[in-house]
């Protein structure tokens, strides 16, 4: 994955309001707004064909973005991202500036492995159920990762994982637990597929074939 990727030219906008935003939607750009680390606010305009190759990527959501401003690098990560409702086109962006001495709160996704071998899912038949796509954490940015892997290898049939379960790499902090046991949410669970499992089908089968014996 190139760096470029990570690396967005800026400008900074003074004609504001939803008209000049309409303005620069047309002209091919992203208005955007980067705010944060006790400064001031600064409206900015990216390239939308820059945009539109990073955000394909999942790490661009996750990862410490450096905002080209005029010359001056900013540190950054993608708060909020507005959508057109059916075009392929990004029409707002609000980026969080970084200080790398201070922790940040942001979203990271979760990686779910090795769902498919799990003999919970595999043999038992049972299917996992996401109740989240991603959680939110606390951390230095050096220490962001781009995504947490949940491992369903030794995960029961009727078993859920919750927060608690989760391995954090060092320096990571989950927001909801940091508020309380009460706070520990479910993540994925294996639950019963409908129609008899794999093992199930097997010795159905077994069975059937002895009686045409």
């Amino acid at each position: 994955m190139s760096d470029a990727i990570f690396n967005l030219d800026a400008e900074v906008r003074t004609d504001l309001g939803k008209g000049a935003s309409r303005r620069l939607r047309r002209e091919d750009k992203v208005p955007a707004i980067l705010y944060g680390a006790d400064k001031e606010p600064v409206s900015l305009t990216l390239a939308h064909n820059k945009v539109l190759q990073a955000q394909e990527f999942e790490a661009f959501y996750s990862h410490v973005l450096v905002l080209d401003i005029a010359g001056e690098k900013v540190e950054a990560v993608v708060k909020d991202m507005q959508r057109h409702p059916f075009k392929p086109k990004v029409t707002h962006i609000d980026f969080l500036r970084v200080d790398k001495n201070k922790e940040l709160t942001t979203s990271v996704p979760l990686h779910f492995i090795n769902e498919e071998s799990a003999d919970s899912i595999k043999v038992h038949g049972g299917h996992a159920e996401h109740h989240m796509n991603d959680v939110e954490v606390t951390c230095l940015p050096k220490n962001l990762p781009e995504f947490i892997e949940v491992d369903l290898t030794d995960v029961e049939l009727g078993q859920t994982l919750h927060l608690s379960d989760l391995t954090l790499p060092k320096g990571v902090t989950s927001v909801e637990l940091a508020k309380g046991e009460d706070h520990d949410l479910a993540v994925v669970t294996v639950k019963t597929a409908k129609g008899p499992s794999v093992a199930e089908e097997e010795v159905e089968s077994s069975e059937e074939d002895a009686a045409k014996e």
